[in-house]
């Protein structure tokens, strides 16, 4: 199987690139270097002789997507849906991936996958707008949404976390946000095993099983990497008003997974565990 992975250079596609090269499959890797997803001429035939793309290509700063949301927009609804149509054009099925942001964050019980979506950020605006275009796009299709993600290749929560309190001796992170923290590995690992299932086109969850706080998640990156965790203290989101509003519940649930007969991704206290040394290497 011939694999295309768009944003091969993130957190997320460096490790689907080096999962699929261990599995053997033959990996082609674009990143923004190779091709600009926003022009629907320089994305025509991208795909040409692959049976999978994966589009990991993402405008991710929520902050500044709410001053530049033209910006954001081009990247993560003009740029998905350029992605999509040249997987169509080739016969091939493409993976994209989506976010929680899609959600207003206001829930209690973890979002369904056909739960309406209510973004309330500019970014969560314009991963909305491409999760519509890629079903548009491509039927043949499947939107995998994330949240909370880390990784080994790229900065991140727990990273952050450890080096601040290093630098300072304590920190206050927020404990009114739920969510759930996913290794990028993790994701990888599921977007393949949802592809090898031959998994109905749809909308699917990729995030870990189980939910934390950011200040629980902090906690355990900070025990993990051997310093203090009574030197992470609790604090609320207005405490740290950004200019983009962050979703207060972003735990997702999973029926989509199993009704297509694949397992979620286990409990994220344990896969941090798994991930730490890597992580926080």
């Amino acid at each position: 199987m011939r694999w295309l992975v768009v944003g091969a250079n993130g957190m997320l596609g460096q490790d689907l690139c080096s999962l699929l090269a261990e599995r053997g499959q033959d990996v082609t890797r674009l990143d923004r270097v190779h091709v600009d997803i926003t022009d629907a001429g320089a994305t025509d035939g991208i795909a040409a002789g692959h049976d999978v793309v994966v589009n990991c290509a993402a405008y991710t700063a929520v902050d500044a997507a709410e001053s530049d949301e033209a910006t954001a927009f081009a990247v993560n609804a003009v740029g998905a849906a350029n992605v999509a149509r040249a997987a169509r054009e080739a016969g091939a099925r493409v993976v994209h991936i989506s976010t929680d942001y899609v959600f207003d964050g206001g829930a209690s019980t973890p979002y369904v996958e056909d739960a309406p979506v209510a973004p309330r950020s500019a970014y969560g605006r314009t991963k909305c707008a491409g999760e519509w275009a890629v079903r548009s796009a491509a039927p043949d299709h499947l939107v995998v949404r994330t949240a909370w993600l880390y990784g080994a290749h790229g900065p991140c929560f727990p990273k952050t976390i450890v080096r601040v309190l290093r630098e300072r001796g304590s920190i206050d992170v927020v404990d009114d946000q739920l969510g759930q923290p996913t290794w990028t590995v993790d994701l990888a690992d599921l977007v393949v095993r949802l592809v090898d299932a031959q998994a109905p086109a749809g909308t699917y969850h990729g995030t870990a099983s189980g939910q934390t706080s950011w200040h629980g998640f902090a906690a355990a990156a900070v025990a993990s990497a051997g310093l203090d965790a009574s030197a992470v203290a609790p604090t609320t989101s207005e405490a740290f008003v950004r200019p983009a509003p962050r979703p207060a519940y972003s735990v997702l649930g999973h029926d989509a997974l199993h009704e297509a007969g694949v397992a979620p991704i286990g409990d994220w206290s344990a896969r941090w565990d798994a991930a730490a040394a890597g992580v926080l290497a």
